[in-house]
């Protein structure tokens, strides 16, 4: 898919996010400043989350509270062969809620049950390319 706005990718993802159901995880690959975030935004907005969503760089983790709960993480400052356990998440718990994994790459071979992976290109300051796999 190609998105020419952030706004369109935005609205992509509210869509996106309403198909979203308890426990599934999306895996968010993109270079700084391709979208991640936006996409983790819109997802939260399609889920009925009404906060404010920003990237958890320093923590991590953001915990949102919302029905069901969306746990939004993002792994750059991971060495890669991380393992979700390792933030202090059990996996059962993960299951009541969505999570969004940007940096999922800094898990390696450690996979944490990925449903969806979502690849973001950089075409331009304003023009992405979006692919989707459902796993």
């Amino acid at each position: 898919m190609l998105f020419h706005s952030e706004e369109e990718t935005y609205n992509w993802a509210v869509e996106f996010g309403r198909s979203l159901k308890p426990g599934d995880k999306v895996a968010l690959y993109g270079n700084l400043g391709a979208g991640k975030t936006v996409i983790s935004r819109g997802v939260c907005k399609g889920l009925g989350f009404t906060g404010s969503v920003c990237s958890p760089t320093y923590t991590i983790l953001h915990e949102y509270p919302n029905n069901p709960p969306i746990f939004h993480f993002d792994l750059y400052r991971l060495d890669g062969g991380a393992d979700l356990n390792e933030v202090g998440l059990d996996p059962d718990y993960l299951e009541k809620g969505i999570s969004l994994i940007e940096w999922p790459e800094r898990l390696e071979d450690n996979d944490p049950g990925l449903t969806h992976k979502i690849e973001i290109k950089i075409l331009s300051e304003t023009e992405r390319e979006i692919e989707v796999t459902n796993l």
